[in-house]
């Protein structure tokens, strides 16, 4: 995605021939933020050629190359990045006249596909978006649960719920509440493999490894007394599901390193009990989008709602 830094127009409005409509900037604006000029076209009902020549009209009026063509990506030039900033100001200053106008109410509608994890999903995502679909009836929301790393791009996803940080430097991350992992184990196992003392003896014990979409399979990252550790954990048992990994966990079958609203429950009824109580990792949940919240009224109403939603009331994630 283009860099956030302001820069100037680099050029002389009296000298360039700035021929050329709002909705051609709106067009390079989106192409600039997917870097492909098909997603462009999936996005705006439309198809590749017509983004193609929209760009190449927007160019010629301009007198510059606004992307670095390729096969199936683009990416942004120097010129372009400069255009973009300054096209955000006129945008901007466009948006402010319209919600000024309509009384700041601009209602989300059209399509809305989210993405996120199993049990995030059918625990808290999905009765929100149920809520939110009945306080916006123009949205058409689709909500896919997936088990590994969403390309938002090629997939057309609008929001990506994670239970962690957004690495991609071309997304825009949104935190949408905060967790912390926590290390648990049942009773029984722990009657029987006694407790570990310390993070480096996770590592002669059997644990439960989750095969995350997002971390690196069978490497547990723990902040504590002695600040920042990581230790490479295995055990006979491992999954995808992260319902089935805190079932077998409450089986007594190892030690978990599990979002503390996830095992919430199973701590609260005594299944599983804490260990390394002064040991934690992140988990704080995020939306990455690759759009700013200021350019899409749908996308803006969702996260403040998943915020609202996962912080109070019957969806929230147990603290």
């Amino acid at each position: 995605m283009p860099s956030r830094t302001r820069k100037s127009w680099p050029y002389d409005s009296r000298i360039v021939n700035l021929d050329f409509q709002l909705d051609d900037l709106r067009v390079f604006c989106l192409a600039a933020r997917k870097a492909s000029f098909a997603a462009t076209a999936l996005e705006l009902g439309t198809s590749p050629a017509y983004v193609s020549k929209r760009i190449a009209i927007l160019e010629k009026s301009l007198g510059v190359t606004l992307f670095h063509r390729a096969a199936r990506r683009v990416t942004v030039t120097e010129d372009g990045e400069r255009v973009y900033q300054s096209a955000q100001e006129i945008f901007e200053g466009v948006e402010r006249m319209g919600e000024t106008v309509a009384g700041g109410r601009v209602d989300p509608r059209g399509a809305l596909r989210v993405t996120t994890s199993f049990r995030l999903g059918r625990k808290h995502i999905a009765p929100a978006l149920s809520e939110l679909a009945r306080r916006y009836p123009a949205l058409d929301i689709t909500l896919d649960v997936v088990d590994r790393r969403v390309d938002l791009i090629a997939e057309n996803v609008d929001l990506d719920v994670r239970i962690a940080d957004i690495e991609e430097p071309h997304f825009v991350a949104h935190r949408i509440a905060e967790s912390r992992r926590v290390l648990c184990a049942a009773p029984g196992y722990l009657a029987a493999r006694g407790q570990p003392a310390t993070v480096a003896e996770l590592a002669r014990h059997d644990c439960l490894v989750l095969r995350d979409r997002n971390q690196a399979f069978g490497v547990w990252r723990i902040h504590g007394p002695a600040g920042a550790e990581k230790v490479k954990v295995t055990g006979r048992l491992s999954s995808n599901n992260s319902e089935i990994v805190r079932g077998w966990a409450s089986d007594g079958q190892g030690i978990l390193f599990a979002a503390h609203w996830d095992v919430a429950e199973d701590l609260a009824a005594g299944k599983l009990v804490r260990i390394l109580p002064e040991c934690h990792g992140p988990a704080d949940i995020w939306a990455a989008t690759t759009v700013r919240l200021r350019d899409s009224a749908k996308v803006r109403v969702c996260v403040a709602f998943l915020r609202e939603q996962l912080a109070k009331g019957p969806y929230a994630l147990a603290e």
